[in-house]
């Protein structure tokens, strides 16, 4: 009997020691990890330099609140805003506690209350984020959620044009739709949303909680569409496995999140702090970037190839080091087999399969996935 609440269908693996894109599992086996733990282990596991920096962090102090001055802090919130080309952070614990901070601040800024979302967001389990997500089956049994949120379809600017009015804090989106089913924005919607949001005098938040740090081959997925958002959330690769988020935003936003307008515990917490400075200092180098962009149309030339004429596959889409492969049916037991084979995934709904590798794997183990992927998509095809 398992002391713990039974909020996760856990899988059959166990995992015993990682590093680098592999896993290996209390059953003796070693998997490649094409998860990143959920897009977080961006660097792999364990990579050297973040363990190093925490390592480095632990020997000084661990915790001492938000009451003092904490010197890294300073230089990773110069680090963030510079490669978002933003001003001011605001470190939390989480991608949840990100969007809700961001949430909180659009509504302040602008004395609104309203704010549009789209069906089959996803930007966490808070009551707020929940309520901010578009998706019914996140908050059934748990009640009303807060009214003041609004949805209307991804990639439908005429829809938007159809709700957004000058009550509207803001408008909030992913780029490209993570949970939803690896469904990239196109740029057309995106600049559109962009001057509808600068027409009403409305925010626009995008959420980069999957999409940020280095997954889709720049340091923010927004930055290939040349936005100019107001709030961005980060968190996941941020820390590449220590628990870190944080909201971005420009500096006419500064009176607004003044002294005791909001707050947390741990948030900028000193190790999750200097795990994020050593990881941002590898991903937002543009030699790495570089060579994150060569694998990712690696990827994508290898997956057209392999898969695009199986019965079974009805689409690869995606963005970076983050693909969707859109198949026939629920991808649950696709997803078991693969991991018996050797490659762990993930889904995105029901019949996505979802790759998120580290932006550290090489070519011989992208070459490799694609080969286990086509075996068991043509077995089942």
């Amino acid at each position: 009997m398992s002391n713990l609440f039974p909020t996760y269908s856990r899988w059959e693996v166990e995992p015993k020691w990682a590093e680098g894109s592999f896993l290996y599992g209390k059953d003796g086996k070693k998997y490649l990890d094409f998860t990143s733990g959920i897009g977080v282990n961006n660097l792999g596991h364990r990579p050297k330099a973040v363990q190093e920096a925490v390592q480095e962090q632990l020997n000084k102090f661990w915790h001492v609140s938000n009451l003092f001055p904490v010197e890294i802090q300073e230089t990773a919130a110069e680090k963030l805003a510079q490669a978002a080309g933003m001003d001011l952070v605001f470190f939390a614990n989480s991608g949840a506690e990100a969007n809700e901070a961001a949430i909180k601040l659009a509504r302040k800024a602008t004395g609104r209350k309203k704010i549009i979302t789209f069906y089959q967001s996803f930007h966490g389990r808070t009551y707020a984020t929940m309520s901010a997500t578009g998706q019914d089956k996140i908050k059934k049994g748990f009640g009303p959620m807060l009214e003041t949120f609004t949805y209307v379809p991804y990639n439908d600017l005429e829809a938007l044009k159809a709700e957004i009015d000058d009550e509207v804090a803001a408008v909030m989106l992913e780029v490209i739709q993570g949970e939803g089913g690896v469904i990239p924005a196109n740029k057309e919607f995106l600049n559109g949303v962009e001057t509808l949001c600068k027409q009403y005098n409305s925010l626009m938040i995008i959420d980069e909680i999957q999409t940020g740090i280095g997954r889709t081959g720049k340091p923010f997925a927004f930055q290939h569409y040349g936005l100019t958002p107001d709030i961005v959330s980060v968190a996941k690769g941020l820390g590449n496995g220590f628990p870190i988020g944080a909201i971005i935003g420009r500096d006419e936003l500064k009176d607004v999140f003044g002294p005791g307008s909001h707050g947390t515990t741990f948030g900028g917490n000193p190790l999750s702090v200097a795990s994020s400075i050593a990881t941002m200092n590898i991903i937002f180098d543009e030699d790495f970037l570089a060579q994150v962009n060569e694998k990712a149309d690696f990827l994508k030339k290898n997956l057209d190839e392999q898969l695009s004429g199986l019965s079974n596959v009805s689409g690869i889409r995606g963005l970076g080091l983050m693909v969707g492969i859109e198949v026939k049916g629920q991808v649950s037991e696709l997803l078991q087999e693969l991991r018996v084979n050797g490659l762990i995934v993930l889904s995105a709904g029901e019949n996505v399969i979802r790759l998120l590798p580290p932006l550290t794997v090489t070519i011989e183990e992208l070459r490799s996935g694609v080969e286990v992927l086509a075996q068991v998509l043509t077995k089942n095809s």
